[in-house]
């Protein structure tokens, strides 16, 4: 089997965008104030917006997928915004948004760690709540800017990429090269994967040696010409690649698919999305892919939309709650071929909206197999 005929899922044409309002050099918003908002909102007031880093990617596929399903769940409009990839882009929709005058409710997976202070600072302008996923800066915290930020949510990265390290070192035996794709640089969610892999690997596998590290920007055809590229530089030297996630693994695969070298190369990365899933299961590539680390973007949609919700209606109070749920780090699993079965529920035709259900029921902390695991503060990187 060969990934050409994914190539489709590769260049998935994006979702419907918001339309773009010019708001150039904006800092506050139509009927805002420095303050944000004082009191529950009307649920019929509510929009609610998720934003997204680009529409290829099929854990943003997956966010969309996720904030679609509360949208009808809580019967309340939903607005969907594709960053393309870019800070910039990104911000200039977030304000256009709320410069119609909208109270949103709002789910940001930030392009860069440095878009969040500014996204914040518009949303609390304009009365809004939002919960940013997986990029913020460390000492930008949310008890700190108000309730109006509502809560930072991720999954520990330095436990996914040791996670990964430890599949492709035990698959290789503890020694060979490894060549790496991390996402945005300014990205805290891939710095932490990041360092994650490098410990594991520096702590316990020694005779493996990084060859290169290339961002990828959580794109497959960056991540495809960026393996083309090494592959022209390395060659057969290359025995294992790693992902900082599997829309970035999906490139790769098929760029070693291409250059007849998949079958002696080792992957592992992040999301077990359905494509790896299938893969794996196939074994393709001379069971290729040896380990992955599970989540899914419908999830952390949910979960952060509805933690935003239930602070706009006034049924949280965010500065009331401890700080490990407003700065806070939900379960990852290790996946390997042999406990992918496992997992093959969260990925039904009803996953996104079955999910939603239980989280309406049981609240954003307790809802399986996304439950709060730790949090209070930043992630503790490993010692170098």
């Amino acid at each position: 089997m060969s990934l050409r005929n994914k190539r489709g899922a590769l260049r998935l044409a994006a979702f419907a965008a918001v339309a773009a309002l010019a708001l150039a050099g904006c800092t506050s918003t139509a009927g805002g104030t420095a303050t944000g908002s004082s009191g529950p909102i009307a649920k019929e007031d509510l929009v609610l917006v998720a934003s997204v880093i680009n529409t290829t990617n099929p854990y943003f596929i997956a966010n969309i997928e996720g904030a679609k399903a509360l949208s009808k769940k809580l019967d309340i409009p939903l607005e969907i915004i594709d960053s393309q990839g870019s800070s910039q882009t990104e911000i200039s929709k977030i304000q256009a948004i709320l410069a119609q005058g909208k109270k949103v409710v709002m789910f940001v997976n930030t392009v860069a760690s440095s878009d969040t202070p500014t996204i914040v600072d518009a949303v609390k302008r304009a009365g809004g709540y939002v919960s940013i996923w997986w990029n913020k800066p460390d000492n930008f915290e949310p008890w700190d800017a108000g309730d109006n930020f509502v809560a930072f949510q991720k999954h520990a990265g330095v436990d996914s990429g040791r996670c990964n390290a430890k599949a492709i070192g035990d698959a290789l035996g503890g020694k060979g090269n490894v060549i790496m794709f991390p996402g945005v640089e300014d990205s805290t969610t891939s710095a932490t994967r990041v360092a994650g892999f490098e410990a594991e690997m520096r702590e316990n596998y020694p005779d493996i040696k990084i060859l290169e590290k290339q961002a990828s920007n959580w794109d497959p055809q960056l991540a495809n010409q960026n393996s083309k590229d090494l592959i022209a530089k390395y060659g057969d030297q290359i025995n294992g690649v790693w992902s900082a996630d599997d829309g970035m693994q999906l490139g790769a695969l098929q760029a070693f698919d291409d250059a007849g070298l998949l079958n002696s190369v080792k992957f592992a990365s992040d999301g077990l999305y359905p494509d790896t899933v299938k893969l794996m299961k196939e074994g393709y590539g001379n069971n290729a892919i040896v380990g992955e680390t599970f989540h899914r973007g419908y999830m952390a949609s949910a979960i952060g939309l509805y933690t935003a919700y239930q602070a706009a209606i006034g049924e949280i109070v965010p500065s009331e709650l401890p700080k490990d749920k407003r700065d806070s780090f939900f379960d990852i699993k290790c996946v390997t071929p042999e406990t992918l079965g496992d997992y093959a529920k969260y990925d039904t035709d009803t996953a996104a909206a079955d999910f939603v259900d239980n989280l309406v029921e049981t609240g954003p902390w307790d809802t399986e197999p996304a439950t709060l695991v730790g949090g209070g503060g930043p992630e503790v990187l490993p010692k170098s």
